[in-house]
């Protein structure tokens, strides 16, 4: 192939993958699986609406924090450091980052792990140890020093690639066996169109928003555009790549969703890989569990390593550190959470459930994250004539009011406030 047509390749392919791919790649890993899967088991095509909502609403936001980063060159909370001045909304504003790193990272980092050992398990091995009445399972234990090492090493970038090449072939499995599962399309239309949740749903709804919608995405686009894009008339590209990465993700979480209600449906006990496994049978037979296994355990890898490294690039943002990630305090912050999220999965509790648990903390601290954006993205200070729009405003108003709502009532139907 002649080297001009492979460069113009390059370059086409460049423009629509770049760092907004590494975000969809964060958010689809073994807690997209999981949290689709017993959407489609639990409710069929029911909440299909809630996937739809959230692949707008990650457009939206993300749009907003990668042209951010664009504009300024900054992350998100290094902006939020230095734009809010009042000195109990800037107290407010610092908890609340450092509450999205310790709780929502290291929930969404248990999951991580706990979905990567579920793989693991599945295709190696189950050990566990008993410790008196304590019972740690030892895979996650080592799904957290492969992720470690590879955050210590200077080679992440590459290992990266291979995993999320893994992922990319499971996500194209999803979507073929969502075609050859023979689902009713009519009932797909109806999912995606019309909103409806039982009240035993709701929770299910808050979880499937915050697998899309994930709240430590909006403080590591904005760190990875700088690196790509440093001109303001770069913003189309960068729109056009943000919202190419986001559909593709969405399609896939929605192709899980299908597959799993088409094959599933009405199922109880989804408690493992083999479970979830049989949604790919109609593709994949006998191979099936084998390769649900690898997938979960590449995607929870792959996601293992974002989001300690969001945590840490959110901390030195916030806390007004000038350090690299190798520095010391950066590698207490993503061991931390590494830590925080080997210890949730490795003492006996249900993988499934903790993945679920992550799910359901990020669509809670969604709103809040996405409100204090909002108010930064309106800065004319900051971002000078690129300040949102009228349309974008209005967006984005509407995700934080949707996204609270659905929140408070998924809460209330749990704890029964009123």
């Amino acid at each position: 192939m002649p080297s001009a047509l492979l460069h113009n390749i390059r370059d086409r392919l460049g423009r629509l993958f770049g760092p907004s791919t590494l975000i969809t790649a964060a958010f689809i890993g073994p807690g997209t699986v999981t949290v689709c899967t017993l959407a489609g088991v639990n409710s069929g095509y029911t909440l299909l609406w809630a996937l739809l909502f959230s692949m707008l609403a990650t457009v939206v936001l993300q749009e907003m924090s990668a042209r951010l980063g664009l504009v300024t060159g900054r992350g998100f909370a290094e902006a939020m450091r230095e734009q809010i001045r009042q000195p109990l909304l800037r107290v407010l504003s610092m908890a609340l980052v450092l509450a999205a790193i310790v709780i929502g990272n290291a929930a969404y980092e248990g999951g991580n792990i706990a979905g990567a050992a579920l793989g693991l398990e599945e295709l190696l091995f189950a050990a566990t140890v008993d410790l008196g009445q304590l019972q740690i399972s030892l895979a996650p234990l080592v799904i957290a020093a492969v992720a470690w090492l590879i955050l210590a090493s200077q080679s992440q970038i590459l290992i990266q690639r291979f995993l999320l090449a893994l992922v990319a072939v499971m996500s194209l499995v999803f979507i073929s066996t969502a075609l050859l599962a023979r689902p009713d399309w009519s009932e797909i239309l109806k999912g995606l169109l019309f909103p409806r949740a039982d009240a035993d749903e709701l929770l299910t709804v808050v979880a499937l928003i915050g697998t899309t919608v994930v709240p430590y995405n909006l403080f590591l686009h904005a760190a990875l555009v700088s690196q790509k894009y440093r001109h303001r008339h770069q913003l189309a590209q960068l729109r056009l790549e943000t919202a190419t990465a986001v559909l593709i993700g969405g399609l896939i979480s929605i192709s899980i969703v299908i597959t799993s209600a088409a094959t599933l449906y009405g199922a109880s006990n989804i408690g493992s890989a083999a479970d979830m496994a049989r949604q790919l049978q109609p593709l994949l037979g006998s191979w099936a569990n084998g390769f649900l296994a690898t997938g979960l355990f590449a995607a929870g890898i792959s996601s293992a390593i974002t989001a300690p490294l969001s945590a840490a690039y959110a901390a030195r943002g916030i806390l007004g550190w000038d350090d690299d990630l190798h520095s010391a305090r950066m590698r207490r912050v993503w061991q931390a959470i590494l830590l925080i999220g080997t210890l949730a999965a490795s003492f006996g509790f249900n993988p499934v459930l903790i993945i679920q648990f992550a799910q359901v903390t990020n669509g809670i601290l969604l709103p809040v994250i996405a409100a204090f954006l909002l108010l930064l993205m309106n800065r004319t200070a900051l971002l000078g004539d690129l300040v949102n729009n009228r349309w974008q405003n209005l967006l984005g108003v509407m995700i934080v009011f949707v996204t609270l709502l659905i929140g408070w009532r998924s809460l209330n139907s749990v704890f029964g406030f009123f």
